[in-house]
């Protein structure tokens, strides 16, 4: 999964396709898929190392 969040990371367009639902990611469930996606939001704090 660390693999796919920097190939995003280098692509930002397919995140915003997969906030869409016009692309999917193979292999990953939809959970994984959200918990992804939602590394990639604005409203998500990283403070201390920790996600609150």
């Amino acid at each position: 999964m660390i693999n796919m969040v920097q190939y995003l990371e280098q692509n930002p367009s397919l995140v915003t396709l997969l906030k869409e639902k016009k692309a999917s990611l193979v292999g990953i469930t939809e959970l994984e898929q959200k918990a992804i996606l939602d590394s990639f939001d604005e409203d998500v704090r990283l403070e201390y190392g920790l996600w609150y």
